[in-house]
């Protein structure tokens, strides 16, 4: 064998193993869990060996207040031990903003913008103060419209005041001059209404993706294929993406949920991994494809371990 053919060989087995490389992978980690792991090492290393385990490469931490608590302002050490370490274990962070505990869902409203603005704000300051190695690497906005009372009756209404607020959110971006990602938790469905907004009328969705920097779609079903699946419920928005230039992860959900094929939660891992590398397969060669977002930490947990008990 000639030099020339084996180094050819190797170059090709060499970009054969890098197109293999999983896609990757993040996390929703709620109030609980990242309080958990502001307050002790050992929930840190418990958490880093689950995502090691399951090719989490990015951690959406939640940085607002819990409980009476808003360790972002009062006590930003526990943030910067934290970020740390996750990044010394080689995974990004993004902030996580949104929440029940604090119904979030009311920052779209104009009177509650402020809120919204301080929101993102205190995770801009705490940025500015920190080492390189201890700051977020984007932010994750998970405030949904949709679960407000009014939604059926103001839907139109609504939805523009959440392009408001993320339009106001994003100048701030600009303001403080950060380069951080900043995206949000956006339902697959949002291609399917269009709004006339700041003189164009477009889909919600297009509106959301040029806004952002990236989207982690919500993309809850339990299977790749056909016209009700993963691929189907993101082709639009990675299409846009591919367009305006912007990231689209795919959500998927592993909670339980009273729709079954909202979650995996009803099947197995394998049948997971199975509709994921499906999905993955179709959308890989588009550069939009910023990998898979799973919902959420705890639950996921709870979902394998039910796995792995055995049965009587």
């Amino acid at each position: 064998m000639s030099r020339s053919l084996a180094a050819l060989l190797v170059a090709a087995s060499l970009n054969t193993q890098a197109s293999a490389a999983p896609a990757p992978r993040a996390i929703w980690t709620w109030e609980e869990d990242s309080y958990a792991m502001l307050d002790r090492p050992s929930a840190v290393e418990e958490a880093l060996a689950f995502f090691k385990a399951h090719g989490i490469t990015t951690v959406y931490l939640y940085a607002d207040s819990f409980r009476e608590r808003n360790d972002i302002v009062d006590d930003p050490r526990r943030y910067k031990a934290t970020i740390k370490r996750l990044h010394g274990a080689g995974l990004q962070v993004y902030a996580l903003l949104g929440s029940g505990y604090l119904q979030t869902e009311r920052y779209i409203l104009p009177s509650f913008r402020a809120l919204a603005i301080a929101m993102v704000r205190r995770v801009f300051d705490y940025n500015a103060k920190a080492e390189a190695d201890e700051r977020f690497d984007g932010i994750n906005l998970d405030i949904e419209p949709h679960i407000l009372d009014e939604w059926s009756a103001k839907k139109l209404e609504l939805l523009g005041n959440f392009l408001d607020m993320s339009a106001a959110i994003m100048a701030e971006k600009r303001r403080y001059g950060q380069a951080i990602d900043i995206g949000p938790a956006m339902p697959f469905w949002w291609d399917g209404i269009e709004l006339s907004w700041q003189g164009k009328r477009r889909r919600v969705s297009e509106h959301t993706q040029d806004l952002y920097d990236y989207v982690a779609l919500m993309d809850y079903r339990d299977h790749a294929h056909g016209p009700d699946g993963l691929i189907s419920h993101a082709s639009d928005e990675m299409a846009y993406g591919m367009k305006a230039g912007k990231r689209v992860l795919l959500g998927v959900e592993t909670t339980p949920n009273e729709i079954q094929k909202v979650s995996f939660n009803h099947l197995t891992e394998a049948d997971m991994e199975r509709e994921l590398a499906a999905a993955e397969a179709h959308f890989k060669n588009q550069q939009a494809f910023g990998g898979f977002v799973v919902h959420h930490y705890r639950g996921y947990r709870r979902w394998l371990e039910k796995q792995t008990k055995p049965t009587r």
